[in-house]
């Protein structure tokens, strides 16, 4: 089964489309991919490649029954946006378009024998592998943070239960008390995430809670969408929120967690009400255990197919990918998806992948009305990725927030429908 680019680019070009069923009753194999890890990247890479070429057998790891999105998350803490909303099932890959899902967790990967262990015990033969795992956090890089502390100092930079905690001490807090967010050094999930979760603690409290302040501790001399950021923090939010960079001692290198206290590099102690604390991070675990990653923590892959260059055969997509210039996104993570299915179907039917083409857009709130964005077109140069010049952009100054703001609920919408089904 062959498919052109163009036929491809018609399949997945609106993500709003109604696809229809990717069965093929009596069809022999053409070969057997599993993919690990169920969000934006995984979820997207088993969809379609059944979608692409029915004849190939997709199983589909993710431990955990539902997933809940990372977008969203800071309106959940919010409060105009329930956890419900935000958390989807996987019955829509498995109904409609047969992909096998297993709700069990990858811990070995053989990519000699190609295979892939589960905690379970079972084990799984592949002929290609998808990772898209997601993060994981450098515990103790900064001193007195782990696991047990993110309790008292949620980071709820992994939806579900932390959210929930950041939400309930956010709602807590005292009139009058300050909120810290801290940020680690790049790279990280979702880039503006960070500003976005200060902003909309400041919408929360400005309403609620009007005397509170909210500090954004930086490890980075500068963010992304700065200027919008402070542009709408000056209007809703005058003198509520203030940026530390890192350039004025904003990195955070050791908490007292029970006192609520963040001490930066020059020794200097801030007391806090509430501490978001969003630690330095890597790529997932069952990578490192892959050998899947470099020096650097995460994955370096070749930009044509994904393919990891450490291993055969093995793609890794989303947030333990080296993809730079493209950020650490869910949109990202789909838009790498579509061209591993691509990658994957030609090699399957004997030929050539052809060059990829990326998108990405990060939308951010800093209200429930008012939203900021910033997108980029992505192609294959000489030296790997690169943006492709005069393709992308930012909210404009002048621009309609309150449109921006509706335009990423209905993107969110949108791609939910295109990754789950």
């Amino acid at each position: 089964m062959a498919i052109s680019r163009r036929q491809f680019i018609t399949l997945t070009g609106a993500a709003t489309l109604s696809l229809a069923s990717g069965h093929a009753f009596g069809q022999p194999s053409k070969g057997r991919v599993v993919v690990i890890g169920g969000g934006f990247g995984g979820a997207t890479a088993a969809r379609y490649i059944r979608k692409l070429d029915p004849a190939i057998e997709v199983t589909l790891l993710e431990p955990n029954p539902h997933y809940i999105t990372c977008p969203m998350g800071n309106a959940v803490m919010a409060g105009f946006v329930d956890l419900k909303s935000i958390t989807h099932g996987y019955g829509g890959l498995r109904d409609q378009h047969g992909v096998m899902v297993i709700h069990d967790l990858a811990v070995d990967i053989d990519p000699v024998a190609k295979k892939v262990r589960l905690q379970g015990g079972d084990t799984l033969a592949y002929d290609r592998l998808v990772v898209s795992p997601g993060i994981d956090f450098r515990w103790h890089e900064i001193d007195g943070y782990d696991q047990t502390t993110s309790e008292l100092m949620p980071h709820a930079w992994k939806a579900g239960n932390q959210i929930q905690l950041l939400k309930k001490q956010l709602h807590a807090m005292p009139d009058g008390g300050v909120a810290v967010v801290s940020v680690p050094k790049w790279p990280f999930r979702c880039p503006p995430g960070p500003y976005e979760r200060a902003s909309l603690m400041a919408y929360y409290l400005k309403q609620h809670k009007p005397r509170c302040k909210i500090l954004i501790m930086d490890s980075n001399p500068e963010f992304p969408k700065a200027h919008l950021f402070k542009r709408g923090w000056e209007e809703m939010y005058p003198g509520m929120v203030e940026w530390i960079s890192s350039e004025r001692g904003g990195g955070v290198v050791q908490v007292r967690a029970g006192e609520g206290v963040l001490i930066n590099g020059d020794g200097e102690a801030t007391r806090a009400d509430v501490a978001s604390v969003i630690p330095p991070q890597q790529a997932a675990k069952i990578a490192q255990i892959a050998d899947l990653v470099d020096s650097s923590g995460w994955c370096p892959i070749t930009p044509t197919t994904f393919e990891s260059t450490r291993h055969a055969d093995i793609h890794v997509i989303g947030d333990s990918a080296i993809a730079k210039p493209m950020p650490k996104s869910g949109f990202a993570a789909n838009s790498q998806a579509k061209v591993v299915a691509l990658a994957i179907v030609a090699y399957f039917n004997g030929e050539a992948p052809g060059k990829p083409s990326l998108i990405n857009t990060c939308f951010s709130f800093i209200a429930p009305d008012h939203a900021v964005s910033i997108s980029g077109v992505y192609r294959l140069g000489e030296q790997g990725l690169e943006g492709v010049r005069g393709s992308g952009g930012k909210t404009f100054f002048s621009g309609d927030v309150a449109a921006e703001a509706r335009i990423a609920k209905s993107w969110y919408k949108n791609i939910i429908a295109d990754t789950f089904g």
